[in-house]
């Protein structure tokens, strides 16, 4: 990437979900993935162009898929899923003509995503089955799965459901978000070896059966303005826990998500718009 982009300009789209925003580039001319220190550059909001992960599209790697996908975080990290990252990815692949019909599938790094096309811009998308089983998320410490979690963090005990939705999820309940200690316990929990692969933090607050309001810090990224993993990852647990029911929306401070769990074993799906926000060449 690094020799391609010093000999010829690199397009990109920039798109976002929900606030949550994107570099993508299309890579299935054979172009390199980006390294660490391209992608810190192209993620720079005042040197480059400005986003919370860089999502790289490339060839299918699964039978019936039309294209697959890949995400790296703003510090060069890659990261394993990103639900508002899979519905702009199928609206790029929509406006590319790669993707015909109101469905089709596409790959994640971690699995296959049944995408259907909505109207008015937004997309839903099958985000796979959630995984509470410590040793699958992973966290480390604890043999079986729980409703609530409780670690010591300097000195405090934090509370926290914990589950896997192809990445790692810690989810605390709070009674007002827009107090929520995000940048003092996101951190301190990302750190933690209880969490030997991180972890994203949500921040999540009941309004009522049908309504969530969350925060997200984000692991190689900080606090974003939407997480759809996250939006999944805060909604299974508290309708595990009966907190919430089972189609509801979500609000993070980006816009809003519908994320719907019939039952335990079946798919997460979520539903939430893709905007296209400018076309540019990095490089030269």
């Amino acid at each position: 990437m690094n020799a391609q982009s010093a000999s010829a300009p690199l397009h990109f789209s920039k798109m976002q979900g929900a606030g949550n925003d994107f570099v993508v580039l299309d890579l299935r001319s054979g172009i390199a993935p980006p390294d660490a220190a391209l992608a810190e550059r192209l993620a720079d909001r005042h040197f480059g162009v400005g986003c919370d992960q860089i999502l790289t599209i490339e060839p299918p790697r699964s039978e019936g898929a039309v294209a697959a996908y890949r995400i790296w975080n703003s510090d060069g990290s890659p990261s394993q899923q990103c639900g508002n990252g899979a519905r702009c990815v199928a609206a790029w692949l929509v406006r590319d003509g790669t993707a015909q019909g109101d469905a089709f599938v596409i790959d994640s790094p971690v699995t296959a995503h049944r995408i259907q096309r909505l109207d008015d811009g937004e997309y839903a998308v099958a985000m796979g089955v959630p995984e509470f089983t410590p040793e699958r998320i992973p966290l480390v410490g604890f043999m079986h799965a729980r409703e609530e979690y409780l670690l010591p963090v300097q000195g405090e005990s934090v509370r926290f459901g914990a589950v896997s939705m192809g990445n790692p999820h810690a989810v605390l309940e709070v009674g007002l978000v827009d107090a929520a200690p995000v940048e003092r316990i996101g951190p301190l929990l990302q750190q933690h070896a209880a969490f030997p692969e991180s972890v994203n933090v949500g921040f999540a607050q009941v309004i009522d059966r049908g309504h969530v309001r969350l925060r997200v810090y984000e692991r190689g990224v900080g606090e974003t303005l939407a997480c759809g993993s996250g939006a999944c990852a805060a909604a299974v647990v508290l309708m595990q826990r009966g907190r919430i029911d089972r189609d509801a929306v979500v609000s993070l401070p980006g816009g809003s998500l519908r994320i719907r769990w019939p039952s335990p074993g079946a798919q997460v799906v979520m539903s939430g718009p893709a905007r296209f926000v400018f076309e540019g060449e990095w490089g030269a």
